[in-house]
């Protein structure tokens, strides 16, 4: 009986085990097995078609969506409500509904207007007009991501609208938008799936009918997913490629992510230095800064023909401006000989920064006439019997005859262009100047101000001081017949402050018409031919700096020179 049991539980023992080791060797066979399906459908060429369609789909519908969601972008970005209002609908609409529905409505309702289109061309329109609604929104946050002043620096330069928004705000956004964009693009790889229910032969159409065939649900679906997988890496790849072309710090880096790809090394080409006028006395700062010679300065930049010296060269009537219910400007009068440079003085909020910015026309007048050269700038004469001014079409090109330089208070540099590229984007891009020769004047101009060392350097990395000086090159640059200083100063420590105002007195000794808003008294009794003291929108006073600044004559105009001259840094800080 024993014997009998010992026989029974070695054969139980023997029977459990060998099952197991069959099951474990079907198991294993079968994991093999779908191994190689994966492999085996991964290289299909058939999947690859689809995978092919798929990014035809894809490329061909971003490009569409990205330019009609600029269009969008910018009709949202409007200041006329109701062109703000239809793109914003369409938006709400496309954004609101899903891509299913979508692709489905236009392929049923379009053969109902005469419309037929393949299912191919189908999936193209659906997923582009798709793709516009989410773009349009990105592309218009990546705008609003730049700073205003980008365009006004634009504006002040001569470029219009469109120059502005290709070469300095797009440049500028395209770091916040490429991120978005490139998730849209993988987002949309992996949606031209759903075109599959129009007919659509892409990858997954493909994948559904091998599975049709042969029921290989995982092996199949699991290809199609290593085929996603590498073309969305692919994209990924490409994200950062495009994140470091416009990656503002490459030009410190050297070599681009694509460059380094390519074996190139980054190149920069200096133009070299011309022969330049002795240095004068360096400021005590011991930044070099060199005398602007008139006579070189007129020969490097050219004499631009100039009026009748015995008129007024700029001639401010009766300028009036309101912002709503609050009025800035209230009957100002004012003139401005050729040659001459004349500061303006005034408390904060006393109108001088907006009447300097209608002078070249980046405030609008409301009421009255400002005239540079005998000329409006950008105003179509008035209509009989006088009223209110009327901006011409084209105000760019307007400021660009004017060839008014203007220097703001917080430089306005444009962020994503080195030194030397800020100073000869205006002369080549509005003036039409061949870049060799453009270069060469701004470097001409840069080692006049000290700055040849530091061309191809972008504005952060220079010191406030430095981009100061930068931004009156640039200036410069468009042969100015007048310059516009609004606060140059203001925004600097009280050590950079020689530096920059060293190089507007040698500007002045240079004969060139200067307007300069300031609270810089010293630069104001030292330099300016004539002084006009503004307050709450009006003219208080204006004369020579002697009489403005030394004995002047309203109660306003002393107290507030009290207040200046007890705030500004003595004569050893600068």
């Amino acid at each position: 009986m024993r014997a009998r049991l010992a026989r029974f539980l070695a054969f139980t023992i023997g029977f459990v085990s060998l099952a197991s080791q069959s099951h474990a060797a079907a198991a294993d066979n079968t994991v093999a097995s779908w191994l190689s399906d994966v492999v085996t459908y991964t290289a299909s060429s058939f999947l690859w078609t689809g995978a092919l369609v798929a990014v035809q789909i894809t490329c061909l519908a971003m490009t569409g969506g990205l330019i009609l969601g600029l269009g969008l972008a910018l009709m949202r970005l409007s200041r006329r409500s109701f062109v703000s209002a239809a793109a914003s609908f369409y938006i709400f609409i496309v954004r609101g509904t899903p891509q299913l529905l979508q692709l489905v409505f236009i392929f049923d309702a379009l053969p109902v207007v005469g419309i037929r289109l393949d299912s191919f061309t189908t999936a193209l329109i659906g997923f582009a007009f798709n793709e516009a609604a989410f773009s349009a929104e990105i592309i218009r946050g990546g705008i609003l991501s730049v700073n205003a002043t980008q365009s006004i620096a634009a504006a002040s330069l001569g470029m219009g609208p469109a120059l502005t928004l290709r070469r300095i705000i797009l440049p500028q956004a395209m770091r916040a938008i490429v991120p978005g964009l490139i998730n849209d693009t993988i987002s949309m790889l992996k949606l031209t799936s759903i075109a599959s229910v129009i007919f659509v032969n892409e990858l997954t159409f493909r994948a559904q009918q091998i599975v049709g065939q042969n029921f290989k649900f995982f092996p199949v679906f699991i290809a199609a997913g290593v085929i996603y997988l590498v073309l969305t890496s692919a994209i990924t790849a490409m994200q950062s490629v495009l994140e470091d072309y416009f990656d503002f710090d490459r030009k410190a880096r050297g070599a681009s992510v694509m460059q380094r790809l390519l074996g190139l090394r980054a190149a920069t080409t200096v133009a070299p230095a011309s022969p330049r006028p002795a240095a004068a006395e360096e400021p005590k700062d011991a930044r070099r800064v060199v005398a602007l010679d008139a006579t070189w300065l007129c020969a490097l930049l050219g004499s631009p023909d100039m009026p009748d010296p015995s008129q007024p060269f700029v001639e401010g009537r009766n300028i009036q401006k309101s912002y709503g219910n609050r009025e800035v400007l209230s009957g100002v009068d004012f003139t401005v000989g050729l040659g001459e440079v004349v500061v303006i003085l005034g408390p904060s909020g006393s109108g001088k920064s907006t009447l300097l910015r209608m002078v070249n026309h980046l405030e609008a007048l409301d009421w009255g006439s400002v005239t540079v050269a005998g000329r409006s700038v950008g105003y179509r004469p008035y209509p009989a019997g006088g009223g209110p001014p009327r901006p011409v079409r084209d105000l760019a090109h307007a400021r660009a005859d004017s060839r008014i330089g203007m220097v703001f208070q917080h430089f306005n540099l444009f962020a994503h262009l080195t030194a030397l590229e800020n100073i000869v984007e205006a002369p080549v891009h509005v003036y039409g100047v061949p870049r060799a020769e453009a270069e060469a004047t701004a470097m001409r101009l840069l080692d006049a101000v000290g700055l040849a060392k530091h061309a191809h350097h972008l504005p952060h990395r220079l010191s406030g001081g430095q981009q100061q000086r930068v931004a009156i090159v640039r200036a410069l640059a468009i042969r100015p017949r007048l310059m516009l200083f609004d606060e140059p100063t203001s925004a600097l420590d009280p050590e950079l402050v020689g530096e920059v105002l060293t190089v507007m007195r040698r500007l002045a000794d240079t004969g060139m018409t200067m307007i300069v808003v300031t609270h810089e008294i010293r630069f104001a009794r030292d330099v300016a031919d004539r002084v006009i003291f503004m307050d709450d929108g009006h003219v208080v006073e204006q004369g020579p700096p002697d009489a403005v600044i030394g004995a002047p004559s309203h109660e306003r105009t002393r107290r507030f020179l009290r207040l200046v001259e007890q705030e500004e840094p003595t004569e050893a800080a600068l």
